[in-house]
């Protein structure tokens, strides 16, 4: 049974920073492309971030240039760092792997079950 479990979510002030992690378990990580969803209320889930098992990287316009995704894969770990934070970022934050190995923003989810997700508040 595939299971991604994620921690490391807060509340923080416009221009913080958080960083993510991701476990996973019953899959091995090291030759799947993974990725970083985020849901805010009333919105469906986007796809924010992707690694290739080679390390290349993707994000959504939204966000890129201030979050980094990375992987460890002995560990069997995915996380995100996220500076300079946006109300606009606030969300829960989920990881699963992706359908492929390209590093597409518009890919999709390969596992229909999901964590829990990390609540990422951004506010003053």
């Amino acid at each position: 049974q595939v299971q991604f479990v994620e921690s490391g979510g807060g509340l923080v002030q416009p221009g913080g920073s958080l960083r993510l992690s991701c476990a996973a378990s019953g899959i091995r990580i090291s030759l799947r492309t993974m990725g970083w969803y985020r849901q805010a209320p009333g919105n469906s889930r986007e796809l924010v971030a992707v690694i290739t098992h080679g390390g290349s990287t993707n994000y959504a316009d939204s966000v890129k240039g201030r979050f980094t995704i990375s992987r460890d894969n002995t560990e069997n770990m995915v996380y995100l760092q996220m500076n300079s934070l946006k109300p606009e970022d606030t969300a829960v934050y989920y990881c699963n792997a992706q359908v492929g190995t390209l590093a597409t923003i518009a890919g999709r989810p390969a596992f229909g079950s999901w964590g829990q997700g990390a609540q990422v508040t951004v506010s003053s």
